[in-house]
């Protein structure tokens, strides 16, 4: 099953947002063990109790509920992160960088970063729609794993790859949030540190780290952020790594 998201953002979410046409579709949708699937173009309000009804039904069915922080807080962390890269995208086009061009990209990301935050994206949800940028959200599942994928409709730059890679190899260096938070502070948002965070959280939980993978095909015209929980102690998760450009 599959839906559009676009009700206005906001920094709270609870199950009353939630229609009861939606919760039907997805609690039938689970029973028949189908492909959940979310589409939003930046994740408000109502967007964020959907994406937390689904992960709670999800887990309430193979009684590991207790896994909800940690999907959620995985889920919504790329959701920001994809939209985030999907502005960037908009911004080339309206503004006419060429990416290819190092110093005019530099001074662009210098300029986005310090900028882009979290409140402005409700100002380019209609422009997102304009332009056929969205994110697509599934969830993949059976009683020895979940699968999160976290997709954009569009692949990575070759500068994006190098910077994810350096945001993998950043991640590795903490144990746990507390220590990455000393390090970087106030400043995580504005460094884009999702991808980084997700790592260590999962790491934290007791996760291999390999669960979290990010890859891209410029066959597919796609960029996929993958989170796979293993539910089973027999589950070995595939590891893709980080497999860009193919």
């Amino acid at each position: 099953m599959e839906n559009t998201e676009n009700e206005s953002p906001d920094v709270n979410y609870d199950e009353h947002l939630v229609s009861d046409l939606f919760k039907q579709k997805v609690t039938q949708g689970i029973d028949k063990d189908k492909t959940i699937s979310l589409i939003t173009y930046v994740l408000g309000e109502t967007g964020e109790a959907k994406l937390k009804f689904i992960i709670k039904s999800l887990l309430k069915k193979y009684g590991k509920v207790d896994l909800m922080d940690l999907l959620y807080t995985c889920a919504k962390e790329l959701i920001v992160n994809s939209t985030k890269a999907a502005i960037k995208r908009l911004a080339f086009k309206e503004m006419g960088i060429d990416p290819s061009d190092e110093l005019e990209y530099e001074n662009f990301m210098h300029s986005f970063k310090e900028n882009l935050t979290d409140k402005k994206f409700p100002y380019y949800r209609a422009k997102m729609k304009e332009n056929d940028f969205y994110i697509k959200v599934k969830f993949f599942y059976d009683h020895k794993k979940i699968i999160l994928r976290i997709i954009n409709n569009f692949p990575l730059l070759e500068k994006e790859e190098e910077r994810i890679r350096e945001k993998f190899i950043k991640a590795k260096k903490y144990d746990n949030l507390f220590e990455f938070y000393i390090d970087h502070g106030d400043n995580t948002e504005g460094a884009g540190m999702g991808i980084t965070m997700v790592e260590i959280l999962l790491a934290q939980s007791g996760f291999d780290r390999h669960v979290f993978t990010i890859y891209s095909s410029k066959i597919k015209r796609e960029t996929v952020a993958k989170v796979e929980l293993p539910m089973h102690p027999e589950h070995v998760p595939i590891r893709h790594g980080f497999n860009a450009g193919h």
